[in-house]
């Protein structure tokens, strides 16, 4: 019993060790990626520990109150971020629809100036914690949205871009990939949401996009 005992603790000391050796890297976004991220987990195993920030990112209103519990003080090696779809997301707080989305009597959340403002705001951040750093375009706006008008997303990605670029942040293009996406993906004409199908076609991307990262980084 006692030597099951010692091999249980020497097993388990390996793996905690070899657990340790993994890069460490983070997800920060929106439902999509909550969607796409246990696919992704499953496809870097044995290569890197992949969390996802605690809950929905949200817009970049919410990154910028929740940015500093999300990186914790763990040493992160790589952060795959996104965020967009819930910037352009029009609300109103008198609506019955869910989240209170509403594009033809609500607000947008913020405005393209604001996000802008807000998003090189947490880029500078997320550059300080010296991980390697891929943004994630927002993902397509499906017509019949009940609170984002389809296009807007677009301008949002253009804005993004321009941000990104300067900073020299590598793109993995989600919304290239949704763009073609047949509505067989999406869970109903106009829901952004992805059936489980969907969310292996974008972790298979995005797992490629975050392994490339790390190899450069060895």
């Amino acid at each position: 019993m006692k030597r099951m005992f010692c091999a249980i603790l020497i097993v388990s000391s390996i793996v905690a060790a070899s657990q340790d050796k993994l890069a460490n890297v983070l997800i920060i976004g929106d439902s999509i990626s909550i969607g796409y991220t246990p696919h992704v987990r499953q496809l870097l195993q044995g290569k890197a520990n992949v969390i996802h920030n605690e809950g929905n990112a949200g817009p970049t209103s919410k990154g910028l109150e929740e940015i500093e519990k999300w990186l914790g003080d763990k040493k992160l090696d790589l952060i795959h971020f996104n965020w967009g779809l819930h910037d352009l997301c029009y609300r109103n707080p008198e609506s019955n629809r869910l989240n209170k989305r509403d594009k033809k009597h609500g607000t947008i959340t913020n405005s393209l100036e604001q996000y802008e403002k807000n998003l090189e705001i947490l880029v500078d951040r997320l550059k300080k914690t010296g991980a390697k750093l891929i943004w994630a375009s927002t993902t397509v706006v499906p017509e019949g949205e009940p609170g984002r008008i389809a296009g807007d997303e677009v301008k949002y990605n253009k804005l993004a871009k321009k941000v990104i670029r300067k900073h020299g942040i590598p793109i993995n293009d989600l919304y290239a990939m949704t763009k073609i996406f047949p509505e067989q993906l999406f869970n109903a004409p106009g829901n952004v949401h992805l059936t489980k199908k969907g969310y292996q076609i974008l972790a298979r991307q995005t797992a490629l996009h975050i392994d490339y990262q790390l190899e450069l980084q060895k």
